[in-house]
């Protein structure tokens, strides 16, 4: 049976940059749909998050650029929690899948680990060398 999933994915970057948030956001997409199989025509929608840190670009764009055209996005900002991490960039991919909700890989890189360190043992592509930390980590984690 079809039914819509969540994949999730966080990243961080080190500079507030057009070319750092398309970057990081394409390298944890990219990381996403092979992760998991993902096609953009199985794709509902995908919401794009920043921390309030983080604003030269779209994330969004990032997913245009890998052709995802016909998939509706949305950009959006992290509330401004005190102890959270910072320049941050998440990922809520919406994915009509036949795959159990154990079944679905969620990615986690970079300062983002921190984020949710029971799903980076779990990964499947670039765990090693996704398990560094970052100096702009303040210890949040993702509920």
């Amino acid at each position: 049976m079809i039914v819509c999933r969540g994949v999730r994915g966080a990243t961080t970057v080190e500079e507030d940059t057009r070319e750092a948030i398309l970057s990081a956001t394409n390298e944890l997409l990219s990381q996403m749909i092979e992760a998991n199989g993902i096609h953009p025509d199985d794709v509902a929608s995908a919401i794009f998050t920043t921390t309030p840190d983080l604003t030269a670009e779209y994330p969004a764009l990032a997913a245009r650029h890998l052709g995802w055209h016909a998939v509706a996005l949305l950009c959006t900002h992290e509330m401004a929690v005190p102890h959270g991490l910072g320049r941050c960039i998440r990922i809520l991919v919406h994915w009509n899948t036949d795959r159990s909700a154990a079944e679905i890989q969620h990615v986690y890189t970079k300062g983002a680990v921190n984020l949710r360190p029971d799903r980076v043992g779990n990964q499947q592509i670039g765990e090693s060398a996704n398990q560094q930390s970052s100096p702009n980590t303040k210890g949040g984690r993702e509920l």
